[in-house]
């Protein structure tokens, strides 16, 4: 990897991270929060509507993404190549959402030996949202490798 790549690198991994939480954490709204898990087989829930509120804080997160990705590397005079970039923020969205789902990080928890960890809600600590974002801090650095090409 040659030093400007390892800049872009480091430059797309920064503002992809940071533009995350502020997406996760202030964009999206109480109501995505709290349905984009829904699935059907819960009573009084509908996985029509959780599919809906996941998508509407996905197309929000990476919007949010793109936005600060472009603006920050602008100011700082790092140029990245468009396709790189679109297959970056694609990757960050699609994994962003599966994860958001709930369902199928909680499968994952469970076939690696994380069932009970995924489901601590105890002592200060929550191990499904920390799974959560250990999940989107990996494929945020697989897509700021992308967008460094």
């Amino acid at each position: 990897m040659t030093s400007v790549r390892a800049a872009r690198f480091a430059a797309a991994y920064a503002l992809l991270r940071a533009s995350a939480d502020v997406a996760d954490h202030w964009i999206q709204s109480d109501h995505q929060a709290r349905i984009k898990g829904q699935h059907d087989r819960n009573e009084g829930q509908s996985s029509a509507a959780g599919r809906r509120a996941c998508v509407a804080h996905v197309a929000a997160y990476t919007a949010t993404q793109g936005a600060v990705l472009l603006a920050g590397t602008r100011l700082l005079g790092i140029r990245l190549r468009l396709g790189p970039v679109a297959a970056a923020l694609a990757l960050s969205a699609v994994t962003h959402y599966i994860a958001d789902r709930r369902e199928p990080l909680r499968r994952l928890a469970d076939a690696t030996g994380k069932s009970t960890f995924v489901r601590l809600a105890d002592h200060g600590m929550n191990g499904g949202y920390l799974l959560d974002q250990a999940w989107h801090h990996a494929f945020e650095t697989c897509a700021a490798l992308i967008a460094a090409a």
